[in-house]
Formats: C-alpha cells, sequence, structure tokens
C-alpha cells in the first residue's frame, strides 16, 4: 500500500514532505511555482485518512506514518531522502529519522511537535477535539496559532478544504498521537541534520525555547530559523523566504 502523493520536480535530491494535522498536501499549493525543480524532485504526500489518502484506513499512530513515508520512499527507489513534516508531521519526520536510520539526509521541522508530544489540559482537550466536527472549535485552533492575524477568508477557506478532504475519525486518533505518543527517550545525539522552523506568532508550544528544551536536546546539529512574519502555518503566511531558508538549508546538506 502506498499513501496518496504528488511528485513534483526532476531534480537528483529527493524530497518527501508532510502535511499538519488540520490541513492535507493542498496547504503546500502555493509553493509550487517557486520549487527549485531542477535541483529537488518533492513528493508530496497525504497521511491516511486525508486528501487523496482519505479511504485508506489505520491506526494514525507515529509508527505507522513514518511507516508509510518509507514504504513511499521505497516504491519511488529512494535510497536516500529529506523529509518535511508541519506540525504534528514534525513529529512523525522524527520518527522516520529514528526508523530509517542512514537514510534520511535531512529532516525540516517546520513548527513542530517534538517527539516528546504537547500535552493538553482538559479544556484544551476538549477544544481540539470538538474541532473534528464544529466549525467554531476548528477556527479557535486556527486562530490560536496564528495569533488571530490572517484574514477571515483564510480561516474560511482553510475550513472548507478541511471538511472536504479529512475523515473525522482519523483526525482524532491522530490527535492522539501528537499529545499522548512519546518517543523521545529513544533519540539519543541523532546525527541527522536538522532546521526548526519557527513562526514568531505561533502558539506558546511552538516557540523557540520550546524547541530548545526538545528536539535540540535529541539532535546534535539541530538548528532554529525564527520567522518574524508568520505564525504556525509558514507556508501560506511567508511563503517565498520560507521555502528559501528551506531550500538553502537541503542545498547546505547536500552540498
Amino acid at each position: 500500500m502506498t499513501v496518496g502523493h504528488e511528485i513534483v520536480g526532476n531534480g537528483s535530491e529527493h524530497v518527501i514532505v508532510m502535511h499538519d494535522w488540520m490541513s492535507t498536501r493542498a496547504s503546500y499549493d502555493g509553493l509550487l511555482p517557486f520549487l527549485d525543480t531542477d535541483s529537488f524532485t518533492y513528493a508530496f504526500m497525504d497521511h491516511r485518512g486525508y486528501g487523496q489518502s482519505r479511504d485508506i484506513a489505520g491506526k494514525h499512530t507515529a509508527v505507522e506514518a513514518a511507516g508509510d513515508v518509507i514504504a513511499l520512499a521505497d516504491s519511488l527507489g529512494w535510497e536516500r531522502f529529506h523529509v518535511i513534516g508541519h506540525s504534528m508531521s514534525g513529529m512523525i519526520a522524527q520518527r522516520v529519522s529514528l526508523d530509517a536510520p542512514g537514510r534520511v539526509s535531512s529532516l525540516v521541522a517546520v513548527t513542530p511537535v517534538p517527539a516528546s508530544g504537547v500535552p493538553l489540559d482538559a479544556d484544551g482537550e476538549a477544544l481540539f477535539k470538538g474541532a473534528a466536527t464544529d466549525d467554531d472549535k476548528w477556527k479557535t485552533v486556527a486562530k490560536m496559532v496564528t495569533s488571530e492575524r490572517l484574514s477571515e477568508r483564510w480561516y474560511d477557506a482553510k475550513l472548507q478544504q478541511f471538511r472536504k478532504s479529512v475523515d473525522p475519525e482519523a483526525f482524532l486518533e491522530f490527535l492522539q498521537m501528537w499529545t499522548q505518543e512519546d518517543f523521545s527517550s529513544q533519540l539519543k545525539d541523532v546525527a541527522t541534520p536538522v532546521l526548526i522552523i519557527v513562526g514568531e506568532h505561533d502558539f506558546e508550544a511552538f516557540t523557540v525555547d520550546a524547541m530548545r528544551e526538545t528536539i535540540c536536546l535529541w539532535y546534535r546539529s539541530a538548528k532554529i530559523e525564527l520567522l518574524s512574519g508568520s505564525g504556525h502555518y509558514p507556508m501560506a503566511e511567508t511563503p517565498v523566504y520560507f521555502l528559501t531558508v528551506v531550500e538553502n538549508f537541503m542545498k547546505s546538506v547536500a552540498a
């Protein structure tokens, strides 16, 4: 079984790109005209229950999702690849680096959930679970992680895309993954090159300090890039600069 994906580019450096909890791979559509397709071949994938993979059943754990990434790489004949993971998929990307040692050229963790997860209190859990079916709660979460800086039209469009493309049960099971799973003890001084993208206007769980206290402790060469004009969605909020930072990092690793 191979999850749904779209291939863009024909470069020698291979990249697997994963979306966040509240979006499908369509969240990266605004970047497509600007990709360096001569240097990179990108595989934008949809997790089980999302987008093109909506009808693929699963348990929606980090191990399963990381296995889907590795299986996708195998199906494409990619022995080595860069992996980009946004938010919950930042956690999955860390799992990929653990489960496929030697195959991950670099890891780009975009406003990421660390391998230790982001536990919620009772009120937070009720809000985030409610977002599966309640439009107002979904918008509350989206506005929380962007400091309510974006237009109402943007939040509406994101919500409509979510409702059409995401299975609510998969959404809830992935919520359990990124709030309750913790495999950080297995990550000890990992050598994989890591770039952590942090948005200045993101929620408090995704600050520079939070990254220093988690991911930077596990990956010896991790670097942090703070995007001053962005919240949780740099691919939408500061797309060209975000892509430039990411591609320059991957090129530096490949050089």
